[in-house]
């Protein structure tokens, strides 16, 4: 690691950096294996532990990992700063062995959940552990909130994640760097679950009289899909099929998950009407459809676009300008910029592949964006008004 230098500037050291977060990631911890999250909420905990913090772990819910929050004074007492993101992914158990093993070539490291969100997380807790290193604080208190279940709409976290945002002048979310810009605002996003009933036949000798439930299904998906208007950013898309039970049985049962993307309110309502009236299209069937998790709309105002300049003129002094921008690919940031609360998202690291088997971040990115966590963790200061 490199010497910290006589003027107690913190230092940073990008294969430290890596050396933690190949540590993080080489725990697969998709979402329903609650025993691999919550080795990662262990190995977050010590982490914070090292800083000092005092760690709190509380249950997400049947099914889930369970959530931690780690609290690091400041200077001063009284609200402060959020760090919020997740410790769940999408890729199952087994991911690391076969189609995404962690290696490095050239500027690129792959792994699961090194992208989303892993490395963001671990960057951000690297940042402030090498102020504390350097003799530095921040300057308000830092939170630290790890999120077991972001990736399946953090269905029971959201209460708690708005509960702990109220408690805060900043929320600042380590999720991926979106062409390496930060994000200043997220479209809004809608779960759907459709359940259809058909009638059972034998497929052999009596297929006449069934009403195929996945042929039902089949049409749905085509109509749910055309809604989309990509043009637009509003897009739907169906991504969990389960039907039948017997090839030689009419399936009687068809289910199917569907995901909404609308960078508007009216969008978000019209669609959400669209979906919740959708109709039977062959004769003879039931379509149910019920309503899931909802990330909200959020719109920057001028307190995300105040944050946003802060940390613009931080990266300058780093040697980079980072951009800004209002994107699809939901977040738990969702929840906090929609609350008014000035949220600024995007902080962690560059790279591409999110929720895919080219998962990766920039080797090159470590260093500026742990650089530029720790400027706003040691930076930040009451707003206007409410110190």
């Amino acid at each position: 690691m490199n010497e910290q230098s006589l003027s107690n500037e913190p230092s940073f050291d990008a294969d430290e950096i890596l050396e933690g977060i190949e540590h993080w990631v080489k725990v697969e911890s998709p979402t329903t294996h609650v025993e691999g999250v919550n080795r990662m909420m262990q190995l977050a905990e010590q982490e914070m532990a090292t800083l000092g913090a005092i760690p709190e772990r509380c249950t997400a819910g049947e099914g889930y990992g369970d959530v931690l929050l780690a609290r690091v004074d400041g200077e001063t007492s009284g609200p402060g700063i959020l760090v919020l993101g997740h410790l769940d992914t999408v890729h199952g158990v087994g991911t690391l062995d076969g189609p995404l093993p962690y290696r490095r070539e050239g500027d690129k490291i792959y792994a699961p959940g090194i992208y989303d969100m892993k490395g963001g997380m671990y960057a951000a807790c690297y940042a402030l552990r090498q102020l504390l290193r350097a003799g530095r604080k921040p300057h308000l208190p830092v939170t630290f909130m790890f999120v077991p279940n972001e990736e399946v709409g953090s269905p029971t976290t959201r209460r708690l994640i708005e509960e702990q945002a109220k408690l805060h002048h900043y929320v600042l979310v380590p999720e991926p760097a979106k062409q390496g810009k930060l994000v200043t605002g997220r479209f809004a996003f809608a779960r759907f679950w459709i359940k259809v009933t058909g009638r059972p036949a034998h497929a052999g000798a009596t297929l006449a009289r069934g009403r195929s439930a996945i042929r039902e299904m089949s049409e749905q998906v085509l109509a749910i899909e055309a809604m989309s208007e990509p043009d637009k950013n509003i897009t739907l898309s169906v991504g969990v099929i389960e039907g039948g039970t017997f090839v030689n049985v009419v399936p009687i049962e068809c289910r199917a998950q569907v995901l909404a993307v609308m960078p508007t309110q009216d969008a978000f309502d019209r669609v959400c009407a669209q979906m919740m009236a959708l109709q039977p299209i062959n004769a003879d069937v039931t379509v149910e459809v019920e309503a899931g998790p909802v990330r909200p709309l959020f719109e920057p105002n001028n307190k995300v676009l105040d944050l946003y300049d802060k940390a613009e003129r931080i990266a300058r002094d780093i040697g980079f300008i980072p951009g800004h921008g209002s994107f699809g690919g939901g977040s738990d940031g969702n929840f906090t910029g929609a609350l008014g609360i000035a949220t600024l998202d995007g902080l962690g690291l560059c790279g591409d592949g999110a929720h895919t088997h080219d998962e990766h971040v920039l080797y090159s990115s470590l260093v500026p964006r742990a650089r530029l966590l720790a400027g706003l963790l040691e930076t930040l200061e009451e707003p206007a008004g409410q110190s």
